[in-house]
């Protein structure tokens, strides 16, 4: 077992350091993605959390009167309207940005077992402190717990394996990262029907069964991250998978470094606020779609999604709730190609390289954007939901590719770091999306164009938008010389980071040991039947947009 030497007394790691986690020879590399994707589906029910808002709205049975916005945090006189309890699903993004931009650094020195502990703690102990916020009626208990609290823990949740998976899979980067921000977007196909059946099961005279069911959750939560935390290995400096070869410097992979540039350094550089632009600027056109969907899919089609001619306004109270079902359902498909696209465009860029793809993902968005609202006027249900398909796949695609891209350009030392603080575009986007698209909904309803017709002008803005997108991948170089650590800086990281193994001239390779694959069965399993399920759940609600 390592040591470490304080003040010249030798002392043992602790259970939670990085230097505990440094795998040893024949470790299987492929137990590394079930322990991210564990952490992930849980901390991706963020996505799902609006299948709360109903329930809570009608709490206690008693209308909002007239009050401020601040005495509304604090009443447990009256419910709490859904304007205000969705100020949640914006705390949360705020804060896995702002979090995952201040602690990245300490996650490269801590390693990810560590940051996967913090993140579980504050995921589930928000959760327990939103039930308390429920059990007692003080909505500010429930910005606090989850949004903020648990907003901390996306953060720290999010970025933990991106560094890990890098150095675990350099010759498929885009896969590595793909499979576990795949789980991110498939937390809420796992978690919303399981709240749904929780709430269902604990509602009553007594409550709508919301405490109860964060409580539950909370504690299932707690055993996945914590084992999925306690799961993850590093690999030893200089280790690479055996009979690979890092790929010599060439026109096709001129993007991608053998060298490294520090988080500090890194955020200041034209590739960084390129990358930004791009992340940003893909995500407020795909967020802004995700949360309008289904009165999207409702307002443009309405009657046709009947067989008949009626607008919307001309529905009555049964036709509005059977395209109120279609509308979720076309919601549901739409999560599958969240999730399917951040696997598939992931991968897809180790083939193809990240700036091609992130090519691919604006000029297919552009020219989408800008066909879909003559898809509409034309009443062509299926080529609009497919357009649509298309779009939500490039939107997770993007969270996807864009871990390897950092690594491509800044080197994999820091590459969780930088990604952290790239995740402020995604707390940006959070903001920009939703409201350009509703803000610009009601303004053109308030103008008086017709309900089918009021989205697209917003449509070709975020088309506008992709087209910008576009430019700034374009502009994007190969990280200048000037930029990256020297040997000695790069020994000094590492000695920080408690990177232990080969030195900086020896290279290890290993393959798995036979023993390891029942137990690489067994770990995928463990997050593979969830998910499964959760997407049987879905495609079950999506079958209803075909008949």
């Amino acid at each position: 077992m390592s040591s470490t030497t304080v003040g010249g007394i030798a002392s043992t790691p602790g259970f939670l350091s990085k230097e505990r986690i440094v795998a040893r020879a024949g470790f299987n590399r492929w137990l590394v993605p079930p322990a991210a994707l564990a952490i992930h589906l849980c901390i991706g029910m963020a996505y799902g959390f609006s299948v709360f808002w109903l329930p809570l709205s009608q709490a206690i049975g008693i209308s909002a009167p007239e009050m401020s916005f601040v005495a509304r945090l604090f009443t447990a006189e009256c419910d709490w309207p859904i304007s205000m309890l969705s100020w949640i699903y914006t705390l949360f993004f705020v804060f896995l940005g702002c979090s995952a931009a201040i602690w990245g650094g300490w996650l490269e020195h801590a390693g990810p077992r560590k940051a996967g502990v913090v993140s579980t703690l504050c995921w589930c102990g928000g959760l327990l402190m939103s039930a308390l916020g429920v059990y007692t009626h003080q909505l500010w208990l429930m910005w606090l717990g989850s949004g903020v609290i648990g907003g901390i823990g996306l953060g720290l949740g999010y970025i933990s394996p991106v560094s890990t998976l890098i150095k675990w899979f350099p010759d498929k980067r885009g896969m590595a990262t793909g499979m576990a921000i795949m789980g991110f977007g498939g937390g809420a196909m796992v978690g919303a029907p399981l709240a749904a059946a929780l709430m269902s099961h604990f509602a009553g005279p007594d409550g709508v069964g919301v405490w109860q069911s964060f409580v539950v959750m909370a504690l299932i939560y707690f055993v996945f991250m914590l084992g999925g935390a306690l799961a993850y290995r590093v690999p030893p400096t200089g280790w690479k998978p055996e009979g690979w070869s890092a790929p010599q410097k060439k026109a096709g992979n001129a993007m991608i470094t053998h060298r490294h540039v520090h988080v500090s350094v890194a955020w200041k550089t034209p590739q960084f606020a390129l990358i930004w632009l791009v992340l940003c600027l893909n995500v407020s056109a795909g967020i802004g779609i995700l949360g309008m969907a289904s009165p999207l899919l409702q307002e443009v089609f309405a009657g046709k999604l009947l067989g008949n001619d009626l607008s919307f306004s001309q529905l009555d109270a049964t036709q509005l709730a059977q395209i109120a079902a279609i509308a979720a359902g076309f919601t549901g498909l739409l999560s599958l190609f969240n999730i399917g696209g951040r696997f598939f465009w992931a991968s897809f860029s180790d083939y193809i390289g990240r700036k091609n793809t992130y090519f691919a993902f604006f000029a297919l968005g552009v020219a989408l954007y800008a066909l879909i609202p003559n898809m509409g006027h034309l009443g062509n249900i299926a080529l609009f939901v497919a357009a649509f398909c298309i779009i939500l796949s490039m939107y997770g695609g993007g969270f996807a590719t864009v871990p390897a891209y950092l690594a491509d350009l800044f080197g994999t030392q820091m590459v969780g770091a930088i990604h952290g603080r790239l995740l402020t575009a995604w707390a940006a986007a959070g903001v920009l999306g939703p409201v350009l698209i509703t803000y610009l909904r009601e303004y053109q309803l308030e103008m008086g164009v017709e309900r089918a017709a009021a989205y697209d002008m917003t449509l070709y803005i975020l088309a506008g938008l992709l087209a910008l997108g576009f430019l700034c991948n374009a502009l994007v170089r190969p990280v200048a010389d000037k930029y990256f650590m020297t040997d000695a800086q790069l020994a000094a990281e590492q000695a920080l980071g408690h990177d232990k193994g080969a030195n900086g001239s020896t290279v290890l390779e290993w393959k798995a040991a036979p023993g390891s694959r029942p137990l690489v069965i067994a770990a995928w399993l463990v997050v593979g039947v969830p998910l499964a399920w959760g997407v049987w759940v879905t495609l079950q609600k999506t079958a209803v947009l075909f008949h």
